[in-house]
């Protein structure tokens, strides 16, 4: 199985959300709202919604960095339904990376808690180790945006590198690129092998409801 490595292709919607959302957020220096919608959707603003919006506030930050417990949780379905989406879309466009499998991998590292610390030590949404952030000078691996655009160059390398071959990607992610270069395929690690039948069954779910 390989992933696809093809220009990856937004909606103008979706372009403009994130264009949108990017400008806001460096230009806004007040507190940050984050209201829920009557179909659930999630609405960012720097003021709270009014009673005609159909919105109801559930949290309330004085920035965008203190926003992270609010969706920790929360899986996302699709890239418009969490908070991290816009830090995922960027760097999907950025690193060409197909944003269905940047979601799995976050999911299944951290379940989209960015202040998970795992019992090695891989820290953030992503998991990163301590030399891997370091490879991507990432100055705080707890930050959401640092820690996802590192996460996904690294992908990004390793998707090339690997030619693609998705299984051969994601074990050199969870057990790194010199046991699978030892094993001259996915080590015979348990903990690496659930890991990849995780991410790519969640790769699966993430399609079919597309």
């Amino acid at each position: 199985i390989k992933t696809n490595r093809q220009p990856v292709a937004f909606s103008a919607s979706h372009l403009c959300l994130l264009f949108l959302i990017i400008f806001t957020i460096n230009q806004a220096n007040g507190e940050i709202y984050i209201s829920l919608g009557a179909d659930g959707e999630r609405l960012i603003s720097d003021r709270p919604p009014h009673n005609s919006e159909n919105y109801r506030l559930i949290l309330q930050r004085d920035n965008i960095e203190n926003i992270g417990h609010g969706v920790a949780n929360h899986p996302a379905n699709n890239l418009s339904s969490n908070l991290f989406g816009f830090y995922i879309e960027g760097a999907s466009l950025l690193f060409n990376v197909d944003p269905t499998l940047i979601e799995a991998v976050i999911q299944i590292e951290s379940g989209f808690n960015p202040n998970a610390v795992s019992s090695q030590g891989a820290t953030g949404l992503m998991q990163l180790m301590q030399k891997t952030a370091q490879q991507y000078h990432v100055a705080d691996r707890f930050n959401p945006r640092q820690n996802i655009y590192a996460g996904v160059e690294h992908l990004s390398k390793l998707i090339d590198r690997y030619n693609g071959e998705l299984p051969l990607v994601l074990a050199a992610y969870n057990a790194g690129d010199t046991a699978v270069r030892h094993y001259q395929g996915v080590p015979p690690y348990p903990e690496t092998r659930r890991y990849i039948k995780k991410v790519m069954d969640h790769i699966r779910q993430s399609n079919s409801k597309m």
